[in-house]
């Protein structure tokens, strides 16, 4: 804390919000619409509110989830892409913030650093640094929600490779993208085979003079129509909320289904799916080389490409892909283990995310650290033994606003539940008997690398973090709030 700038108390919040992504503008929603009494903020470390949104610049970055399951449950997707680009849903949480009025309630350029309980005041005592000049300054709220996502803003993974510094080009990661980039008839390598690298290379290659998709391993790669004419039809026979629900829940359902037949019988749908790339890439293409993993269908994200873009690039000669190891970097392009060199005058770092707990905050109890990633987390929405806070955290195999919205809505239906039984502090207490496991299934990379930073997760309810709406549905929707794990204090 700077000694210069005493931090100056201010009246004590309800509810302070950190983040103002897409989960956070959500949350402030949901908060006016079912908690009308709660005073509340909004605290947002940048300078401009969308989160991932915002944040992201690389050429094409858009959804990998369609926008009627993406979207807030209270407010339709009305524009014609289901599969959106980055630009789209940046306004779509911009119009809620606005049809909400949250800007007067926004507290932009500040971050949160620290957070401390205070017991007998039962209140959290938070510390926050402005942006622009790092003077902090404190602000007071009996209950904590973070919507701040779940990995870094601030960093990246970014592999050390040999020779790196030998490279006479540009390296770029795309979590920071500079303005303005000129690839243009140049030549480009981006490494990975995730969503982001599945993104760039297609709208790359529309101007760049070759693309290729360097991989270790492949990933599952499946096309999807960017316009759901079912939604298109739907819109013009019903009233726009009604036709978005439906498309709504057609998708989820249709979503679930797949991913539960996954589970089931992996074999399957992955011949299923190779099946599909094979009709996109014809019979002499090495499908089984580039899009067939080594792990079952949904062990990792399935990537969607928009209108097979990605194959229609590879089939057209502006991109390639290669699946290989890299042996190091050349003064002009990626040397392979096998001994090829592949020439380049950009390489594009698409090497993954570092997982983040609740903003990197430094938490503590009556002044006493306190450790999110030693937690466990109970509904998947508030963490052992920490009192008065919860976090959004949404599907890792569907659309994160499903469950943003469902813990929104349990958060006010909690809060009411205090009020009315004039209580003060509530925190989930653990049966010892509760065995801690990974909170996220995934064997992605990122997921891996980042287990150690993230809360764990229970071997029962309601200690676990079940990838199922309808589970979450019941246990968050329609379930008592006092269930004898919760531990209240008046």
């Amino acid at each position: 804390m700077n000694p210069s700038h005493p931090p100056q108390a201010e009246s004590v919040l309800d509810v302070l919000i950190i983040g103002a992504g897409l989960s956070g503008i959500g949350a402030a929603r949901h908060l006016q619409a079912n908690c009308p009494s709660k005073s509340w903020t909004i605290v947002e470390a940048r300078e401009a509110i969308g989160g991932t949104w915002d944040l992201f610049r690389y050429p094409g970055v858009r959804s990998d989830s369609d926008m009627y399951t993406l979207g807030y449950n209270f407010m339709p997707w009305k524009e014609r892409k289901a599969i959106a680009d980055g630009p789209d849903i940046l306004r779509y949480i911009q119009r809620a913030s606005d049809e909400g009025q949250i800007g007067a309630k926004l507290r932009l350029g500040q971050r949160v650093v620290k957070a401390n309980w205070l017991s007998e005041q039962a209140m959290w005592q938070v510390v926050l640094r402005r942006s622009s000049d790092a003077i902090e300054s404190t602000i007071q709220a009996r209950f904590l929600y973070f919507c701040s996502g779940y990995y870094s803003y601030s960093q990246a993974h970014q592999p050390d490779f040999a020779g790196q510094a030998d490279f006479a080009g540009q390296i770029v990661h795309p979590q920071f993208w500079p303005e303005g980039l000129e690839y243009s008839g140049k030549k480009v390598v981006v490494i990975g085979s995730g969503a982001t690298a599945v993104t760039l290379v297609p709208e790359m290659a529309k101007t760049a003079a070759h693309v290729v998709m360097l991989q270790r391993s492949p990933t599952y790669v499946v096309s999807r129509p960017s316009i759901d004419t079912i939604a298109q039809v739907l819109a013009k026979v019903l009233p726009s909320r009604w036709a978005y629900a439906l498309t709504r829940w057609k998708n989820l359902l249709l979503g679930m289904y797949f991913y539960n037949i996954a589970q089931r019988k992996p074999a399957a749908v992955k011949k299923y799916l190779l099946s599909l790339v094979r009709k996109e890439m014809g019979a002499s293409y090495d499908t089984d080389q580039h899009f067939s993993p080594n792990y079952g269908p949904w062990d990792q994200r399935v990537c969607v490409v928009p209108d097979s873009d990605l194959f229609r690039e590879v089939k057209a000669g502006r991109a390639s892909i290669v699946t290989e190891t890299i042996e190091r970097f050349s003064q002009t392009g990626v040397v392979l283990t096998s001994g090829k060199e592949l020439p380049a005058d950009i390489i594009v770092t698409a090497t993954g995310l570092k997982l983040s707990a609740l903003g990197e905050v430094a938490l503590s109890k009556d002044g006493i650290a306190y450790a999110p990633n030693d937690a466990i987390a109970y509904k998947g929405l508030m963490l052992s033994d920490l009192p008065n806070a919860a976090l959004t955290f949404g599907y890792i195999n569907a659309s994160w606003t499903l469950r943003a919205d469902l813990t929104a809505q349990y958060i006010c239906r909690l809060l009411n539940h205090m009020d009315q039984h004039g209580q003060r502090v509530v925190v989930p207490k653990a049966d010892p008997a509760v065995v801690a496991k990974p909170f996220m299934g995934l064997s992605s990379g990122y997921v891996q690398r980042g287990q150690a930073h993230v809360p764990k997760q229970g071997d029962r309810a309601p200690w676990q973090a079940k990838q199922n709406y309808f589970s979450d549905l019941r246990a968050l929707k329609w379930s008592r709030i006092d269930d004898g794990v919760l531990r209240f204090d008046e």
